[in-house]
């Protein structure tokens, strides 16, 4: 299996994934500027596809690549990629921004309260420290439509439980170490969460089931119990309530 590797660097690095996939490994640290080369290399291969390509996974670093080695080999497959990696951009296309509704508190904000008492802040305080903040999704993964969050403002970075509590609803709205996090699925989880949102990050009857992908920016816009009944009563008819803004 091909390596590539510059003299001063081991990255970018191809490494064999088992017999069908590829991770082509863009840096070993994380910033975003390694994302959205991750990303723009995920670009690369859907406007040039590769015979043989299943699919590809952004990650913070690298891009999971697999494919049906009946119609590629690795070895050839990997050499491809290299050219690809040669030809890869630092420029990429505007990121697409949502803004995400979310009442906090309540039923599912179940940490909004100890949290803001850990911070020695007021529940208004910290709601507006976390509103002010520019999210990038980085991934999405753990569960369909989950997405990863970096920009969490430094003074919300919080350990995550010590022993993860067994289900947290869908929507939730979630603080762990240093990211920000918002649920797609019920399930498991050790994050802190201070809230929700009534967009559905996760819905299969849509044509795109995931509201979100990875390189797009997210801003937390504060509502209250009223707009969030509202918001989840139109959810519920299939009425488009999200807001985009043009990049």
């Amino acid at each position: 299996m091909a390596i590539m590797q510059s003299v001063h660097s081991k990255h970018p690095r191809i490494i064999a994934c088992g017999d069908s996939a590829l991770v082509v490994e863009l840096a070993d640290q994380i910033d975003e500027e390694t994302n959205k080369r991750v990303i723009a290399l995920a670009d690369m291969l859907a406007t040039q596809p590769i015979a043989g390509v299943i699919e590809t996974v952004p990650t913070y670093r690298s891009l999971l690549v697999t494919y049906d080695p009946i119609v590629i080999r690795g070895k050839r497959l990997s050499a491809l990629l290299e050219t690809l990696l040669g030809q890869l951009s630092a420029g990429v296309a505007d990121a697409r921004r949502i803004i995400v509704p979310v009442l906090y508190g309540h039923d599912v904000g179940i940490d909004l309260d100890e949290l803001a008492l850990m911070k020695q802040m007021s529940r208004e305080e910290l709601i507006a420290l976390h509103t002010s903040a520019d999210y990038r999704v980085y991934m999405i993964g753990f569960a369909p439509g989950f997405s990863y969050l970096g920009g969490l403002p430094q003074p919300l970075h919080t350990p995550r439980l010590a022993v993860p509590r067994q289900r947290i609803e869908a929507s939730a709205i979630g603080i762990g170490g240093k990211q920000a996090s918002i649920n797609s699925v019920p399930g498991p989880s050790g994050w802190r969460f201070i809230g929700r949102t009534p967009l559905k990050l996760f819905d299969p009857t849509r044509p795109e089931p995931f509201l979100l992908r990875a390189g797009d920016r997210v801003r937390f816009r504060p509502i209250d119990l009223d707009e969030a009944e509202s918001l989840d009563a139109a959810i519920r008819q299939g009425e488009p309530v999200e807001e985009w803004e043009t990049p």
